[in-house]
């Protein structure tokens, strides 16, 4: 084998890469298992003692600190952590109504109303579906005489057509929807979430959120759905507040209390003792902290109360520093900001500082550090508030100077304008020149420098700014033009004992799929085994490691993704062992025939797994949330399965070799399994058409009338997780109970998992108002409180019937795409449209009875067979691996057409030999996979019950279909054309 240096470099490479990247895991785990004993149960305490260790180096070696350690760790999802999954819309109603200064006009209104009603059952865009409601009201109007006011006529004149009316609105649409998603972004990372996750979902006007570890739930829905306010304000310049500040430092220091020297003495002894035999980072902080009790504390500390963890903007060299002008007035730490904020709010603050003063802090920390900012903010006025507000913007951009820096342009209407003029002109003229600051939320994101008087309403904003920093800034300004409030309209709370539930069954079903593959393999395969099972650990090794490396955040799917992974590593084992034992009834030698196996099985590999991975990057680019996660999981997979099954394990075997070991591929029951098969799969191919028909007509049948159970993803309404005390209450008992105040059929209760209850609702589900989600379970535990008073509500789940619309037309585009695309690169590969047929209808045919198979079913299972976002994953993953299959039967069939047909034998004769001659191919890598997903099914956890048992029996359709399915269409359509 040539390049086997290489390999073993890369394979080093990959592996000391992968340490690193785990290791921080490890390092901070280990600092939080610290933190909780020290804590003792307090989360105050345990949350001080993070905060305190947050920059001290919990990594020696590399010199990190615990925080850098944080931010690189495996991130966990909500399903595994807990927390909160928000879905906010933009309300473009009322920003299209704003821009029409609020017109009174009927019809207008009229046209607004219907675009609402018809957005929750169409695709199209709401500013479409507004400007056709109102063109088939009034046809022949103009829209222009309704939007070309005053404040719009820089972008939209009173003769425009309605096409042009229409291309503004849709402009002002996705602006206000970026101008969201960045105060979103703001307010979310201002709210200290650790790794959240904002998304802005493409062609929409909705933005996903996810918070892992939120406890505050209502704290979030306040957050979230708070007006934007922005507000320019006159700034002090620092020369003036920093006396200010100083005498507070003094008068704070002044009331400072301390204990008696001998209480000090004695506690910093006891902590010393408590510590001295202690090397971790807990013992470390605690010496620290006795220590700066004592000294650093007492010159720092008590001498400087704030500036010993805020220091005055200056510049100079040390000894020699000067105060820099301009509004930032201190610089801190991110952990030392709630403690600046207490000193600020102080008895002592209120009566030092002016009440026309303000102290802000700026929007994000300065470059590579977590240093924040603090503004001095001038009160103006007899109402002491800002000098302009934002609703007088017309338009903002981002553009490029002269220069060819970034910078932003701003627009005023002309009340603003004239307000602006006199604004810049006096802090143009102040000696030094004074700068506005530009607040969104009482946060500040910019402060520039007022360099001359500005007439006309047209203003520049430049600085040391990025691109980035341009469009966020041109997004806010628009904050006051652009009132589009953003509102939850999809909500899902996971708590962390279902997280925790989640970790469990999760880590549980991997052991067990890792035991029951491996075992496999060693028990079939003799020695040879013995080498996948090596290349399988190695694998998940660098798959974590990648993951970790790449930021990727580790959802319950995507555990799920990591053991179908062991079953697709497996694979290309199993595809190289059986043609190695085929080389070697060949008469070959050994090393020949190993040689050999794995020069011959690359083709079918490649091609299986290239076709998999198709379909893992339709996933990743057409899925969500935890579809996301389990493609990211899948196609890191592949590629890490590629590596090790062909280079890890030719690299071994040949070690092997050159060892002289004796390498056995079977034992004496399992060298003949399938050998010499002689199944008539092509003769009896009509009955298995007619077989395939029955199931799917019935299942047609099935879906038209009495359809699926969606699930809440689909569906829309509320769904919620009840846990009872007494495990004797069935679902029939709790629905009677939860219809008296539902209504009759507006509940559906199942069971879920042994010991709980999914009830779902669309009872109250078209209530808008705050105290909507209330009602809901005010009625739900009116019921519930009939059954038995003893019971938990685990989780609950809202989502609004427009999300449902568009999941269900996402994902029938997403299978039929998957389907077009894995067919087209069969007829790339095999260069005959007949294979690609085969594909083509063997995939549609499994997606096809797996639809059948849950609307068949759906009632008759004793577990939840639901259409949510996880079936989609498991359709997409069944379609993948059913063509993963149906390549490996076509690879041998183009073979043995190549090499048989010269010998006078029918095609159906040369296909027929060819299925059974990999006949134990196809059902042992089956097998594998299947092994892998009963565990899952078993021991996975009901979370995803249901998607492990739409791929099991997607994988069992799938085998069939490559053998009984795929190959007999290419019989009938290509007896002539492969020839």
């Amino acid at each position: 084998m040539q390049g086997k240096g290489i390999i073993k470099f890369f394979a080093i490479l990959l592996g000391l890469v992968s340490i690193y990247y785990l290791s921080f895991t490890w390092v901070a785990q280990k600092v939080e298992s610290d933190a909780r004993e020290y804590a003792k149960g307090n989360p105050a305490k345990e949350k001080a003692y993070l905060d305190s260790v947050s920059d001290l180096p919990a990594y020696p070696v590399l010199g990190h600190t615990y925080q850098y350690c944080k931010d690189k760790e495996l991130a966990l999802g909500l399903d595994l952590k807990g927390g909160m999954n928000v879905t906010m819309q933009v309300s473009l109603r009322e920003l299209v109504k704003a821009l029409s200064n609020d017109n009174p006009d009927a019809a207008f209104n009229k046209a607004l109303a219907d675009a609402e009603i018809a957005q929750k059952s169409s695709q199209k865009d709401y500013i479409t579906l507004f400007v056709e409601a109102y063109e088939k009201s009034n046809p022949g109007s103009k829209l222009a005489a309704i939007f070309a006011t005053r404040d719009n006529q820089a972008n939209l004149k009173y003769n425009a057509s309605n096409a042009q009316v229409k291309a503004y609105l849709q402009d002002q649409a996705n602006a206000a929807v970026k101008q969201a998603y960045t105060v979103l972004d703001t307010r979310i990372n201002q709210f200290g979430v650790v790794q959240p996750n904002i998304q802005l979902q493409q062609g929409s006007n909705r933005i996903l959120i996810e918070l892992p570890g939120v406890k505050d739930p209502e704290r979030v829905r306040k957050l979230l759905q708070g007006s934007a306010k922005l507000e320019f304000y006159k700034t002090y310049d620092n020369r003036e507040v920093y006396p200010l500040l100083a005498n507070l430092d003094k008068l704070l220091a002044a009331k400072q209390t301390s204990t008696t020297d001998t209480a000090k003495t004695a506690t910093a002894a006891a902590t010393d003792t408590a510590a001295k035999k202690d090397n971790s980072l807990l013992g470390k902080v605690e010496k620290s902290a006795a220590k700066d009790t004592t000294l650093k504390g007492k010159s720092k500390a008590n001498a400087n109360p704030l500036f010993s963890i805020m220091s005055p903007a200056a510049y100079g060299a040390p000894g020699q520093e000067q105060l820099a002008p301009g509004a930032v007035v201190g610089l801190t730490e991110q952990k030392d900001t709630a403690k600046v904020n207490a000193y600020l709010n102080s008895v002592e603050a209120k009566s030092t500082l002016p009440k026309n003063l303000r102290l802000l802090w700026g929007v994000k920390p300065r470059e590579k550090t977590k240093i924040f900012e603090l503004y001095a903010i001038k009160l103006a006025g007899a109402a002491n508030g800002p000098v302009l507000s934002g609703d007088v913007i017309t338009d903002a951009r981002d553009n490029v100077n002269e220069k060819g820096d970034p910078e932003v342009s701003m627009s005023m209407n002309s009340d603003g304008a004239a307000k602006w003029r006199t604004v810049t002109a006096e802090a143009a003229a102040s000696q030094p020149k004074q700068s506005i600051a530009i607040v969104l939320d009482n946060i500040v994101y910019s402060a520039p420098t007022v360099q001359n008087e500005i007439s006309g309403g047209v203003s520049s904003i430049s600085g040391s700014y990025t691109q980035e920093d341009t469009k966020d800034l041109s997004n806010v300004l628009k904050a006051g033009r652009l009132k589009a409030p953003a509102r939850i309209v999809n909500e899902a709370i996971v708590g962390p004992s279902l997280g925790q539930e989640a970790i469990s069954a999760g880590l549980l079903s991997c052991i067990l799929g890792f035991v029951v593959v491996l075992v496999f393999m060693v028990v079939y395969y003799n020695r040879a085994g013995t080498v996948a099972v090596v290349a399988v650990l190695i694998n998940v090794f660098f798959l974590m490691g990648v993951l970790v490396s790449l930021g990727a955040v580790l959802t319950l799917p995507g555990i799920a993704g990591i053991v179908l992974t062991l079953g697709i590593a497996v694979d290309a084992n199993v595809l190289v062992y059986e043609r190695v034992r085929e080389e070697m009834a060949l008469g070959k030698s050994l090393k020949q025939s190993i040689s050999d196996g794995f020069k011959h099985a690359l083709s079918s590999i490649l091609d299986a797994n290239v076709s998999t991975f198709l379909t893992a990057t339709i996933l990743l680019i057409f899925g969500s949330g935890p579809i996301k996660g389990f493609a990211t999981t899948l196609m890191i997979g592949i590629i890490t399965s590629l590596f090790c099954s062909l280079l890890i394990s030719r690299v071994i075997f040949e070690w092997m070799l050159d060892k002289g070991w004796d390498i056995k591929f079977s034992y004496p029951w399992s060298s003949h399994t399938f050998k010499n098969a002689r199944y008539a799969f092509v003769k009896n191919r009509f009955k298995f058409y007619a077989f395939s028909a029955v199931f799917i007509i019935a299942g047609l049948i099935s879906i038209f009338t009495q359809g699926f159970n969606y699930g809440v993803d689909f569906q829309g309404g509320y769904n919620y997780i009840v846990e009872f005390e007494d495990k004797n209450i069935t679902a029939e008992q709790t629905r009677e109970a939860v219809v008296k105040y539902f209504g009759v059929g507006k509940a559906e209760v199942k069971t879920f998992g042994a010991d709980k209850l999914s009830i779902t609702t669309n009872y109250n589900i078209d209530d808008k108002s705050d105290d909507a989600d209330a009602k809901v379970e005010t009625a739900l535990r009116k019921g519930l409180d009939e059954v038995s008073p003893k019971y938990a509500i685990g989780s609950r789940q809202k989502v609004d019937p427009t999300i449902s619309n568009d999941l269900k037309t996402s994902a029938t585009l997403t299978v039929i795409f998957a389907i077009l695309v894995i067919a087209a690169y069969i007829l790339i590969r095999f260069r005959k449209w007949q294979y690609s047929l085969g594909a083509l209808i063997a995939t549609a045919h499994d997606a096809l009875l797996v639809l059948s198979f849950f609307s068949l079913f759906k009632d008759v299972l004793p577990f939840s067979l639901d259409i949510d976002q996880a079936f989609i994953a498991a359709v997409l993953t069944v379609i993948g691996y059913s063509i993963n299959d149906t390549v490996v039967v076509m690879d041998r069939i183009r073979e043995f057409l190549a090499h048989h047909n010269a010998k006078g034998d029918s095609t159906e004769t040369v296909i027929n030999t060819a299925i059974n001659s990999t006949l134990s191919r196809t059902i042992i890598t089956s097998l594998t996979v299947l092994f892998v997903l009963i565990v899952l099914f078993i021991f996975g956890g009901d979370v995803i019950r249901g998607f492990s048992f739409a791929l099991l029996i997607g994988i069992t359709f799938g085998t069939y279909s490559s053998i009984c399915v795929a190959t007999p269409v290419i019989v009938d359509f290509g007896k002539k054309g492969l020839k």
